[in-house]
C-alpha cells in the first residue's frame, strides 16, 4: 500500500462511527446498512484525492457521506416497493433488554419516517454540532439549519406520538 492509502485506512478508522451513524439514519435494516456503509466508503476512496485539507478530514467526510447516503436513499426506494408495516418490524433486527434501547429502538424507527434531509439534521445534531456547523455542512444559512432542525425534532415528537409511544 502507498502512503496515501495507509493515511485513508486510518482516517477512515477514526471516524467509522460518523459512517455507523450515518448508514443507521438513513437504511433500517442490516443489509441495507452495510450497503451504504460500503457506498459510503467507496465514495470517499473516489474523492479522497480532491480533499484539499481546508477544512478537518470529519467535516468532508460528513458532507460526502450526506450526500452519498441521500442519493443512496432516492436510489433504493426506486428499486424496492414495500409495506411500512414490514419495515418497521424488520428494524427491530438487534435484540434491545433495556427501556433506554427500547427508546432507542423507537426513536430510530421515527427517524425512518424523515425525508432525506431532516435525518441529515438530526444526525448532525446529534453529533453535537452547533447550527452554524450545520449549516456549513448542509450549504444553508444559520437561520434555516435552526428553523429546520426545531420543525424536524417537532416532527419526530409527532411521529412518537402517533404511535403511542411514551418517554
Amino acid at each position: 500500500m502507498n502512503p496515501s492509502e495507509i493515511e485513508f485506512l486510518r482516517l477512515i478508522d477514526e471516524n467509522k462511527g460518523i459512517l455507523v451513524k450515518v448508514s443507521r439514519m438513513y437504511m433500517d435494516d442490516h443489509e441495507g446498512r452495510q450497503d451504504l456503509y460500503q457506498e459510503i466508503v467507496y465514495q470517499l476512496w473516489k474523492s479522497y484525492a480532491t480533499f484539499k485539507q481546508q477544512s478537518k478530514f470529519s467535516t468532508w467526510m460528513y458532507r460526502v457521506a450526506l450526500n452519498t447516503a441521500m442519493v443512496f436513499l432516492k436510489k433504493e426506494k426506486k428499486h424496492q416497493i414495500y409495506d411500512a408495516l414490514e419495515e418497521r418490524h424488520d428494524f427491530a433486527e438487534e435484540a434491545y433488554d433495556t427501556d433506554k434501547d427500547e427508546q432507542l429502538k423507537v426513536f430510530y424507527q421515527a427517524v425512518q419516517e424523515l425525508n432525506a434531509i431532516e435525518k441529515a439534521l438530526i444526525f448532525l445534531f446529534l453529533e453535537g454540532q452547533s447550527h452554524r456547523e450545520i449549516a456549513e455542512n448542509l450549504g444553508i444559512s444559520e437561520v434555516n439549519a435552526r428553523v429546520k432542525l426545531n420543525r424536524t425534532k417537532e416532527r419526530i415528537q409527532q411521529i412518537i406520538k402517533k404511535y403511542k409511544y411514551e418517554f
